[in-house]
């Protein structure tokens, strides 16, 4: 079947966080375990567009990232689903479904896999089930609405072509089921073998870029950022906040003994530390040698490697491997954790309450002890102490450490050699009342610049695309929201000139987190990039909590409706910027409100006018 005539099931996944990959794993699994001959799994950036007319069977996997939007991996390859030269029966003989993750507390809901979905049946694809919508809030997580879509899948499947899907259904007695192969290999080196640059050392992170390289090309195979492109080191750390406010925010500022190479707009992705101690305590809980030299590499259908290419791949150390590769401090892990964890539990009563944690029927209740405590690996090895997993799985189920990303908060025209971000620290407390920090931004609030720790990071282009130096602009983020902003302005005040700028700033309190106020303040003066002027630019505070009624960036919005009307009827760009919940719908709904009193027309059209007619572009980058 197919192009080749082969007979498999294809799954591809575009995943922003690796949620998405953890689920399309489990469709690979249940097909195989249902007798599927031949189950691929495969992100969708490795996988060629034009190809997909060839396939029959194809499931995909997709999460929503910011606003609606494709998840970065999947941008590519919706592109090439958008060209308008594809025809209406270009996927005639492929028969598809879809499942999403997304959050419905956000405007645009699972708006990726919606999106995907419909694109896919109006260029002739089959569709096998109705699309799948898994959500956050529901209380077991996405797996709520993803174990009944599975059900009906592997239905329509086995319907469809009973030789590529044997088994609509497969024991799931945990009494009788056998463990799947780990999808790594590890060699440990023993001391008399040749150690070949993998001696670096490792010391409060300052290890160098080719390191980092080879371990995360080890645990992340064709995965993008693997070597870093700078190694960035911290020259200030500066609190906004006041010490009694809410939370803790920083300006930090990066330098680099090279030019930095980005635009106002960009990101700044961030590898960040794990807590040593934290590490040090997985170590001695897997009861592993830290000071050990390993090579990690794919297993290959269960066949030795070749002696040569493992040659070619240098070792490193265990220590290393962990703190640069395994989230073993913050991410909590999947299902399938459980699962393999209770084929090594010595303890009768431990192995039952894993392998009801991995049944559809335990499903709610360890939803309730994983993910909305957010145990780490280390906690949940902790709690099943009489588990020993061999190192091969320990790194295929540890959650990989993920680089964060951060809005720059700077100019390049004004900082050659220097990027800088507004950090805010997380911090939250869990149901049972456990406080929980955000790693990367607690690591990154918590570092002394006078220590020389080297930060690891990446550049690249964000959602908000460098404005021309032509255009108004009408800027809106409340908050960190802010900090590209800062960027913008900056990048305006080094070119000398332009036209107007109208900046709406939101915070709670006007003493307590009003960030960067200075800085703002200057620029509103005579000359000044946010200084009024008869075409509307200006900045404009919302504080919400220092009046009896709240009121926000939307609500001044609103006040300053005719300034607004000025700048977009002038061909302002909108920018916004901000957290991801409600905010930026907000603040699009007090646009299309002060359009539509202009233009006398209803909201749609007042959309429409935004979005294509007179009115300004707008670009949202909004997280969560």
């Amino acid at each position: 079947m197919g192009a080749e005539g082969r007979r498999r099931l294809l799954v591809l996944f575009g995943s922003q966080t690796g949620t998405a990959e953890d689920a399309a794993e489990r469709v690979g699994r249940e097909a195989s375990r249902r007798g599927c001959p031949c189950v691929d799994v495969i992100s969708v950036d490795e996988f060629d567009a034009k190809l997909l007319p060839g396939e029959v069977f194809v499931i995909f996997v997709v999460s929503t990232a910011g606003q609606g939007d494709m998840p970065d991996s999947m941008k590519e390859f919706w592109k090439f689903l958008l060209q308008k030269n594809i025809s209406s029966l270009w996927l005639e003989q492929v028969h598809y479904a879809v499942f999403g993750l997304g959050d419905a507390s956000y405007q645009k809901y699972n708006f990726a896999a919606k999106k995907l979905d419909r694109r896919l049946l109006n260029i002739g694809g089959k569709p096998l089930v109705q699309r799948g919508l898994g959500d956050d809030q529901h209380r077991s997580g996405y797996e709520g609405a993803f174990d009944p879509w599975l059900s009906s899948l592997w239905n329509a499947l086995h319907e469809k072509d009973p030789i590529l899907l044997p088994r609509r259904v497969y024991d799931m007695d945990a009494s009788t089921q056998s463990l799947d192969s780990p999808k790594f290999e590890v060699i440990f080196h023993t001391n008399s073998e040749t150690i070949s640059n993998g001696s670096s050392a490792f010391s409060d992170f300052n290890c160098d870029m080719d390191l980092i390289g080879r371990v995360r090309s080890m645990s992340l195979g064709k995965s993008h950022h693997k070597r870093p492109e700078y190694l960035l080191q911290m020259v200030k750390n500066q609190r906004l906040t006041a010490a009694d406010a809410d939370a803790d925010v920083r300006h930090i500022e990066f330098e680099c003994d090279n030019d930095l190479h980005y635009q106002v707009g960009d990101i700044l992705e961030v590898l960040p530390a794990q807590d040593p101690d934290t590490v040090e305590a997985f170590i001695r809980r897997s009861n592993l040698d830290p000071d050990s030299y390993i090579t990690v590499l794919p297993r290959d259908s269960g066949t030795d490697h070749d002696p040569t290419a493992v040659a070619s791949v240098a070792p490193v150390k265990l220590r290393a491997f962990v703190q640069l590769a395994m989230d073993v401090t913050s991410a909590c892990p999947s299902r399938y954790f459980f699962e393999v964890m209770s084929f090594f539990a010595g303890a009768e009563h431990e192995k039952e309450r894993l392998q009801y944690f991995a049944s559809p029927e335990g499903r709610d209740d360890l939803y309730q002890y994983n993910q909305k405590e957010r145990r780490t690996i280390l906690e949940v090895l902790e709690d099943f102490p009489s588990v020993q997993l061999p190192l091969e799985w320990l790194i295929q189920l540890s959650p990989p450490l993920k680089t964060r990303p951060f809005s720059i908060a700077s100019s390049p025209r004004a900082h050659p050699r220097q990027v800088h971000l507004t950090v805010k620290a997380l911090t939250w407390s869990t149901p049972f009342k456990r406080k929980r920090f955000g790693l990367c931004s607690t690591w990154l609030t918590r570092l002394d610049p006078d220590h020389r720790v080297q930060v690891p990071a990446w550049i690249h282009s964000g959602s908000l695309p460098l404005p021309p130096p032509t255009a108004p602009l009408i800027l809106v983020g409340p908050g960190t929201g802010c900090a590209p902003f800062r960027g913008f302005v900056e990048e305006r005040a080094a070119q000398k000139s332009g036209p107007p700028v109208l900046f709406f700033f939101g915070c709670r309190n006007k003493e307590k987190d009003f960030l960067y106020r200075d800085f703002w303040m200057r620029q509103t003066e005579s000359g000044g990039v946010l200084a009024e002027s008869g075409g509307g630019g200006g900045f404009l505070a919302a504080f919400s909590r220092d009046q009896p009624r709240k009121v926000y960036v939307q609500d001044k919005m609103r006040e300053e409706r005719e300034r607004v009307w000025r700048m977009l009827r002038s061909g302002a760009h909108v920018y916004i910027a901000g957290s991801a919940s409600k905010m930026p719908a907000d603040v699009l709904t007090a646009l299309e409100e002060i359009v539509a009193a202009e233009i006398h027309a209803d909201m749609a059209a007042a959309s429409r006018w935004l979005r294509r007619d007179q009115g300004g572009k707008i670009f949202i980058e909004a997280w969560s």
